[in-house]
Parts: C-alpha cells; sequence; structure tokens
C-alpha cells in the first residue's frame, strides 16, 4: 500500500500553508478556500472530500497554530450531521460556521463556536454553554480554564434533540474516529512548526564562536526527533485510509508521542527563552499540551488498540 499524497493533495497543502503565512483573519481564509466543507455531501453544499485531504489541511492548521474547535466543525460534527441526515446544520457548517460537540471522552472547547451539540448514549442535541457563577464577577460564566489561552472549555446543557436511537451511536462511532485522526494531523503540524522553529534556532545561536546547531549532540537531537515525525505520519495516512478504530488510535498515540517529544527538545534546545509566553514557541507548547487529552487520552487509544489486537485470531504456522 502507497501512502505517499497524490500531487493534488500537496499542492492543496501548500496553498493552504501560503494562505495561512500571509493572513491575519485564518478561518476566514480558510473558509475562502472551502476548508469547513471538506467533509460535507456535496448535497449539502460540501466538497465531499476524503478523510486523507481533512489529514492534510489539518496538518497545516496545526503547522499555523490556528485555534478554534478545529476536529468538532472539520471532522466529527459534519461525519455525525450527515449520517444523521441534519442538512440545515450542514449547510451551516459548510459555509464557515464554527460550532462545538460534546461527545464522551472528548470536553468541547471554543473560542469563536456559535453552534454547540451534545450527544448523550443515543440522543443527539442541540446545546448551550452552561453558566456558572464566576468568583471575580458577579455575572456568571461558561467558559472554564485551559493549558491554552486560546481555549475555552465548556459545560453544555441540550437543549433541542435532532435525533435519538441506535442510529446515533453508530453515526458517534464514526464521528469519533475521524475527529480522532483530525486531530493526530493537527499535533503532527503542530510537531512540524516546534522542529522548524528549534532548527532555526539552532542555526542561529552561537556558542564558543560556533553555531549551537553544529555541535553533535544538537544534531542527534534533531536528527531523532525528525526521524520520529516522519515515522508518525504515514501511520496517520495508513488511518485515513482504512478508518478502523485500530489505525486511528494507533496514529493518534504515535502523533501525541512525537509532538510531546519535540516539545522536549524544543524547550532544552532553546534553554529558558522559551518558557516564556512572548516568544512563538508558547503558541505549540501550550497546543500541543492542550490536544495530548483531546479526542481520548493516550491510554484510551492503547486501550482501543489492544482491544482490537485482541479481537484478532493469531496463528503461527
Amino acid at each position: 500500500m502507497r501512502f505517499a499524497l497524490t500531487p493534488e493533495q500537496t499542492q492543496f497543502g501548500k496553498t493552504l500553508h501560503a494562505a495561512l503565512e500571509s493572513t491575519k483573519d485564518p478561518w476566514s481564509t480558510l473558509t475562502d478556500l472551502g476548508v469547513p466543507a471538506l467533509l460535507i455531501p456535496a448535497e449539502h453544499g460540501g466538497l465531499g472530500a476524503d478523510p486523507i485531504d481533512l489529514v492534510v489541511a489539518m496538518e497545516e492548521l496545526g503547522h499555523h497554530a490556528v485555534p478554534g474547535p478545529l476536529a468538532d466543525t472539520l471532522a466529527a460534527l459534519p461525519a455525525l450531521l450527515t449520517d444523521l441526515d441534519q442538512p440545515e446544520s450542514l449547510a451551516e457548517l459548510a459555509t464557515g460556521t464554527q460550532a462545538a460537540l460534546v461527545l464522551p471522552p472528548h470536553v468541547p472547547f471554543a473560542l469563536t463556536a456559535t453552534r454547540y451539540f451534545h450527544l448523550d448514549h443515543d440522543t443527539l442535541a442541540t446545546a448551550t454553554p452552561t453558566p456558572r457563577p464566576s468568583p471575580n464577577s458577579v455575572a456568571p460564566r461558561s467558559a472554564l480554564s485551559s493549558v491554552d489561552p486560546h481555549r475555552h472549555l465548556h459545560q453544555l446543557t441540550p437543549t433541542t434533540p435532532l435525533a435519538q436511537g441506535p442510529a446515533v451511536r453508530l453515526a458517534a462511532a464514526r464521528a469519533f474516529n475521524l475527529a480522532t485522526l483530525a486531530t493526530a494531523a493537527q499535533l503532527l503540524g503542530a510537531a512540524r512548526a516546534m522542529l522548524d522553529l528549534t532548527v532555526a534556532h539552532a542555526k542561529a545561536r552561537t556558542q564558543f564562536g560556533h553555531p549551537v546547531g553544529a555541535f553533535q549532540a544538537v544534531q542527534h537531537r534533531l536528527a531523532d526527533t525528525h526521524v520520529a515525525l516522519e515515522l508518525a505520519r504515514p501511520l496517520t495516512h495508513a488511518a485515513a485510509l482504512t478508518g478502523t478504530a485500530r489505525d486511528v488510535s494507533a496514529a493518534r498515540v504515535a502523533a501525541a508521542d512525537v509532538a510531546q517529544r519535540t516539545a522536549r527538545t524544543a524547550l532544552q534546545l532553546h534553554g529558558a527563552i522559551g518558557y516564556t509566553r512572548e516568544y512563538p514557541l508558547s503558541r505549540w507548547l501550550t497546543l500541543v499540551r492542550a490536544l495530548h487529552t483531546s479526542w481520548g487520552t493516550q491510554d484510551h487509544h492503547r486501550g482501543r488498540v489492544m482491544a482490537a489486537l485482541t479481537e484478532d485470531s493469531w496463528t503461527w504456522d
């Protein structure tokens, strides 16, 4: 099986990269390029693209640290609302509406979401953020604190039911897999951005009259990080092709591990400046820390891989 991207997919990634490099309003740019409509069927105003196209887009969004409920809006909800035949909501998403979803074990977050959905067992409903008392203000607030300042966590209250029954559970399984896949790609993009920053820093910073990147120990750390990143990417592409829980969770575990590894390498090679909020590296550090438990923890996804393996029939002859 060949996991290389097609020329069209490669060009799509380059186009997204160039567009995000030059914009101050990433979501409007993404809407203009049709990214929110990728997984939405053509009959609902979407592009009807494949999961591998979503992976290409999400890696670039992670590389540029685009904020917002990306896996919810671009992956989980298009799949869920398509399977449950919700054309009005799909049309909203296709035109660029950001939305968030509660789908255990995922807790929704959004800085700019205007639509919320809640899935509990076999019921999908619209939802609203739940106000809670604020210790510093008379007015209630719904957002909870997060390690990522661009991420607002919410507790949601279901409002209007949209769909009920066993079909909801089946749709939820596909939605969860796609959101997990999207998060894996986003983590890969964030890792690539941190590696790029660290390589540039190693070339520019000097010690003893030489760039620190000339020292073998530094070169080995960067090379090992690059190798780990390049090994995780084919897993994510393969998961986009198969769509199985085992492959998606394996890709998610590998992507989160390499993102954490890259974050440690970046911090160690940057030194104290890497910890400062003003330095660009901090944006990806907080993003990776938040995404590390988004759409399931590492333990949850390792458990899914192990469950799939134990269901297989092993023969040794």
